[in-house]
């Protein structure tokens, strides 16, 4: 029978392995604190055991506060202290051992007092490592220890690698006499007075009179213990800013330190960092410095020499020395490329890497000849793009080899990418094998059925001359029917499969799979297509010597800028449909403020008098939306329905429905059971609604350009003139900026170039996108740099293509621990 413990940790387990989203518990992790704890009670049978539950209950409890990248240390922890308690729960009988001494908890965090008996704290030994825990260091206790957790921050390495967000520069000494109101400055004075008063709050106000020969300046203080650390006819440096006071300058609430000692708070380029309750910046920074000075230098160094030398890089330690504390902004460019081409590297290697073990598979060639790619095109009511046809070359040539194709497909919406993907599935049945097109959801896959069904029936198979049979499997494909379509497939009766995920449920098999098209997967990450495309060869019942895998091909309708694409879609060849098949018209988008909204609303009613439909999309936080954007939605709805638009049918779609019911509202829609539809943003990519004509959005500087793009495509299907009206009263130049962005293009690669300059690659996904690797230092704007690192790694794997050789042993190390860490490889 599992225990509580167990049960936790296989939450955990999937909690990794759904890319730390806090969605592998109902509730998330926060909710199921409280109900853990109350199951451990009865277990814990000594008060140690007790206190260690109440800790990792407190840990989950803060689960949902936490960003990504210390969610997954914190997982890691939490999974650690579990098997702690395990162990202890299981010997709780027996006698404890007593408990080593490690020293006094200071008084107060700030200025660590060591009791007198207790021994001094060192560094920890180099047979501890950086895997010792904080509580080694001089000047944490557990309760400081327990404060550092909540950053992430379980180990000595961890301070290591607890990198700053920015700096302040405090290099600039000047003379008092010199000092401008307004400036960051550090001065080199000697405290001549202190004086103390109370304000009229009761507050203490602690004042120093500095003097450095060239002039005299105040420096004001709140900290009511000033006076323990700043002494009179003392010479400090002092960083802040210069403010002003009844005409005076002063210098307010200023960092100092004693002159004589090398600076790590003042007169230098500063490091700040990300912070948390009952942590000063100051504790913080000497706990870190201490760390980089004992164990940076000792620290090995992934690259190979000789690679450091040719591309002129620092040494690993002296990298992380000078991205903590550098010496100057030469310095710390210099660290952080160094740095970051590091991060960069290991992505390559582990993408390029994947590349290559996949290409070392064996693939049935598809070789679609002139006369078969005629007899297709022949069914097409219009002429390819020379977009199409270009990308349709590129596949052509992948699919004629003997190892597996991996290709992206990118396209804006409306570009054509299913016809050009149809013709790909088109030269697997001439070679007498079966495709597969898997959809995100249920409406997605009825509507590339449907398409596909009618495309094919103008088609005869090659060899039976019989028409293509195209099938449709999804988990609402239920009793006999499944069971005759699975049994049909495994004998090889279909050509062409068209489902959800469950085209990869157990159960499901081909007989001779040759092809697998991913339809709108942009949100997979590099291993998660790995597996698929490991599942996908498992399907296959192929009676060849070799198993053979199916070729791949990933369509998204997402542009996604050059330096992600090489980074998330590394592991593919990327192909992009830039231009619009002729005819098409462009939306036109107008921005408005709020207060013309009823105008709005008298534009959408006159469209639905000519028969038109209309989306209305209110913004969310996340992807499930929180209960406070589906009450907005609701009330909105309401509202519409009541107030606006009484005579019209108003329907509502929020992330909180379940999928059925959120199916049900759009087949209704595009029915034309409703003349508006009122979502959150979860109106699904890629739905055909061709008599919709207006899409308002509401709020719209809440979301990205490459988001607002999205919605943008939901209309402009039809024959009729389509508007896209964002209503936003934007606080911000970037605001402004997005929305003009939006009048001015219709180029969703350009959109998303402008997307990601303005808001980064977290945001440019969102941030549950869990194909993006969490990255300290990279930038992935800086193409020059993905670049090099892209060429670096295919020169170390084509001479040492498994990281086998002893150069290379650290970098196999940090491509294993980083891939196992960003994705689930299962």
């Amino acid at each position: 029978m599992s225990t509580p413990i167990d049960t936790l940790q296989n939450i955990l387990e999937l909690e990794a392995r759904r890319g730390y989203r806090n969605d592998a518990v109902v509730g998330g992790l926060n909710e199921y604190a409280e109900r853990w704890r109350q199951a451990m009670l009865s277990l814990v049978q000594d008060g140690e055991s007790a206190e260690q539950v109440a800790h990792i209950a407190q840990m989950l409890n803060d689960y949902a506060l936490l960003p990504a990248g210390v969610r997954r240390s914190t997982v890691r922890h939490l999974r650690e202290r579990l098997n702690a308690l395990s162990q202890s729960t299981g010997r709780a009988q027996k006698p404890r051992e007593s408990k080593r001494a490690v020293g006094g908890a200071s008084r107060a965090e700030e200025a660590p007092v060591r009791r007198r008996n207790a021994p001094p704290r060192v560094l920890p030994s180099t047979e501890e490592g950086l895997d010792a825990p904080l509580t080694r260091l001089a000047g944490v206790g557990k309760k400081m220890a327990q404060r550092l957790e909540r950053l992430g921050l379980y180990r000595v390495g961890d301070l290591l690698w607890h990198l700053p967000y920015r700096y302040q520069d405090y290099s600039n000494l000047q003379p008092i006499a010199r000092l401008q109101v307004g400036e960051q400055v550090t001065v080199r004075a000697t405290v001549w007075g202190l004086k103390t008063r109370k304000t009229r709050t009761g507050r203490k106000l602690t004042t120093a009179i500095l003097m450095d020969g060239t002039g005299r300046i105040n420096a004001t203080f709140w900290n009511p213990h000033i006076d323990k650390y700043l002494r009179a006819e003392g010479t400090y440096y002092f960083s802040g800013k210069v403010g002003s006071y009844l005409g005076q300058r002063v210098l307010e609430s200023p960092e100092f330190e004693p002159a004589g000692e090398d600076p790590t708070h003042t007169a230098r380029i500063v490091p700040v960092y990300h912070l948390t309750e009952g942590v000063s910046p100051r504790v913080l920074r000497k706990l870190i410095r201490q760390v980089v000075e004992s164990w940076a230098p000792r620290l090995e160094d992934p690259l190979p020499p000789q690679m450091r030398r040719r591309l002129d890089f620092p040494d690993v330690g002296t990298a992380l020395r000078q991205v903590h504390f550098p010496d100057d902004a030469g310095a710390l460019e210099k660290a952080r490329k160094r740095l970051a081409f590091d991060e960069l590297l290991v992505i390559q290697l582990g993408v390029l890497g994947q590349r290559r073990a996949w290409q070392e598979k064996p693939a049935i060639p598809l070789p679609l000849g002139d006369n078969e790619l005629a007899a297709f095109l022949a069914t097409l009511p219009f002429k390819l793009t020379s977009a199409q046809a270009r990308v349709l070359d590129d596949i052509r040539r992948d699919i004629a080899r003997e190892y597996p194709m991996t290709r992206l497909l990118q396209g804006d919406v409306g570009s054509g990418k299913t016809v050009v993907a149809a013709a790909a599935m088109w030269a697997a049945v001439c070679h007498d094998v079966q495709a597969a097109m898997m959809a995100p959801t249920e409406i997605l896959a009825e509507q590339h059925f449907r398409k596909l069904r009618d495309q094919f029936a103008r088609l005869l198979h090659p060899r039976t001359g019989w028409p293509l049979r195209v099938e449709l499997l999804t988990g609402g494909v239920t009793g006999k029917r499944r069971e005759e379509l699975l049994a049909a497939l495994a004998e090889g009766d279909v050509d062409i499969l068209i489902g959800t995920h469950a085209l990869i449920q157990e159960g499901v098999r081909f007989c001779r799979l040759g092809l697998v098209v991913v339809d709108e997967q942009h949100r997979f990450g590099v291993a998660q297509r790995a597996a698929l495309r490991e599942k996908g060869a498992t399907l296959s019942l192929a009676t060849d010597e070799k198993r053979m895998v199916p070729h791949t091909l990933v369509m998204s309708a997402t542009p996604i800028p050059r330096t992600l694409a090489l980074t998330i879609y590394g592991d593919m060849e990327v192909s992009a449909i830039d231009e619009l098949p002729p005819g098409r018209r462009p939306i036109k988008t107008y921005w408005i403020k709020s207060e013309k909204r009823p105008r709005v609303y008298e534009f959408i009613r006159k469209q639905v008098a000519e028969g038109r439909q209309a989306f209305i999309i209110y913004p969310l936080v996340d992807e499930s939306d929180r209960l406070e954007d589906v009450g907005a939605a609701i009330a909105e709805h309401e509202r519409l329905s009541k107030k606006v638009f009484p005579d019209l049918r108003v329907a509502l779609l929020h992330g909180r429905m379940s999928g059925k019911e959120k199916d049900e509202v759009m087949r209704a829609f595009a029915r034309g059971e409703y003349h508006i539809l009122v979502s959150t943003a979860v109106v699904e990519v890629g739905i055909d609604i061709p008599n919709a004509s207006v899409i308002l959005i509401e709020n719209a500087e809440r979301f990205g350009l490459a988001q607002l793009h999205q919605f943008r495509g939901r209309v402009g299907r039809g024959p009729h003139q389509s508007y896209c009206i964002l209503v936003s009263d934007p606080s911000s130049d970037e605001g402004i900026e997005r929305m003009r962005a939006m009048e001015r293009s219709q180029d969703g690669f350009e959109l998303a170039e402008i997307d990601l300059r303005m808001r980064g690659p977290g945001e440019f996904f969102g941030t549950r996108q869990s194909g993006l690797p969490d990255l300290r230092l990279a930038r992935m704007s800086d193409t020059r740099l993905l670049e090099l690192a892209r060429r670096e790694a295919s020169a170390i794997l084509e001479t040492d293509p498994t990281l086998s050789e002893p150069q290379h042993h650290l970098l196999s190390h940090r491509v294993t621990e980083f891939w196992s860490q960003e994705l689930d490889l299962s």
